[in-house]
């Protein structure tokens, strides 16, 4: 770690247009803050919303892009006003470095909601700079949105917690898709949908994994603990499943029909969206009027839920099904990923990748 003129000399991977192609990528971070915590950055997740950023899916990518928002790693050095971390923690970093800490979505701890929010990567920061994520050696980052991770969770495999855990947890507990004995219906089992059958199963549900992929049932069943599996495409299988679960959590980014898995919701039923799909969902409202049916939405979470869920995945051995790589396979991942071939996240191995930068 190299100083130059009171910032940090940081080694990433970059895309530098919409081609998506990553490559290496020199810049720097500011230095240690009194309110900052500095960590090396062991490994870094994958998520979907990366591939999108690079290629500038979503039209706001700022170029150049250095994606990550699954990270954790070691502190090495903190502020002179930080109390609750110190060399050597093992910590996380989300999907957020800042907020406003005044608007009414700060006030209820849940800074993903403010107007004013800070991404990891492709926001403006507080010292004016572009900020830049995960794949790369060295992150600063106020203390107030750093998490601990528990000793008891392996530290490759907790980083796509940061994410895909929070996505999925936040949704159920707010709206108390947890009693225990009650049915959830898991759509998509992918990065979010495996972090979702995990969670319903600590909680205590009866889980049904919802797919179009019949390859993915046996997994769904004797890895993952899923008690039923349906096969979306099938008509005969899902009518006979209709009104058979109490919550629905779609992990889908792929366009989808909502009002078949409407259907298989029980009177007072909840569907939670978590997926982004790129065309408007369509839906009759008939379906949701006669059940008495709740559809709603949920984007990952705040820090002190964050941390909650991180404790919570401690407490019951929860973490993701992950595929290490090097940083230099990276743009091989990304085209995996777009085929859907990779169980479940994959995750880099930076403290290896960038070595001699550190």
């Amino acid at each position: 770690m190299v100083k130059d003129v009171g910032r940090f000399n940081v080694e990433g991977w970059a895309a530098r247009d919409a081609s998506g192609i990553l490559s290496p990528f020199s810049f720097t971070r500011r230095k240690t803050g009194p309110d900052d915590v500095t960590l090396k950055i062991v490994y870094c997740g994958i998520c979907h919303s990366d591939l999108h950023q690079i290629h500038n899916d979503w039209k706001r990518s700022r170029y150049p892009v250095v994606p990550g928002h699954e990270i954790v790693g070691t502190v090495v050095e903190v502020g002179s006003e930080v109390k609750n971390f110190a060399a050597g923690d093992r910590v996380g970093v989300g999907c957020m470095v800042g907020s406003c800490q005044h608007c009414d979505s700060c006030s209820k701890e849940q800074e993903q909601y403010c107007e004013k929010v800070i991404w990891t990567y492709g926001s403006t920061d507080v010292d004016g700079s572009v900020t830049f994520g995960g794949y790369s050696s060295l992150m600063v980052c106020k203390q107030s949105f750093v998490v601990k991770i528990p000793e008891s969770l392996p530290l490759d495999a907790a980083a796509p917690l940061l994410c895909a855990g929070i996505t999925v947890y936040s949704p159920m507990k707010y709206f108390e898709m947890t009693e225990p004995g009650k049915s959830l219906g898991v759509v998509g089992l992918g990065g979010l949908g495996h972090m979702a059958v995990k969670f319903g199963k600590a909680f205590g549900l009866q889980v049904t994994v919802i797919s179009t992929s019949p390859n993915k049932e046996k997994e769904a069943r004797e890895v993952l603990g899923a008690d039923h599996f349906l096969i979306s495409k099938d008509e005969k299988q899902m009518q006979a499943a209709v009104k058979s679960v109490d919550y629905i959590i779609d992990t889908v980014s792929a366009d989808h029909p909502l009002e078949p898995l409407l259907n298989l919701l029980k009177v007072n039923g909840k569907m939670v969206i978590v997926g982004l799909p790129g065309k408007p969902f369509q839906l009759a409202a008939t379906g949701v009027v006669m059940g008495r049916r709740f559809v709603g939405g949920s984007m990952i979470g705040g820090v002190r839920e964050t941390q909650e869920m991180l404790d919570f995945c401690g407490e019951h051995n929860i973490s993701c099904m992950i595929e290490k790589i090097s940083m230099e396979y990276v743009n091989t991942a990304m085209k995996r990923l777009v085929q859907g071939d990779v169980k479940y996240r994959f995750v880099i191995d930076s403290a290896q990748s960038f070595k001699a930068a550190l």
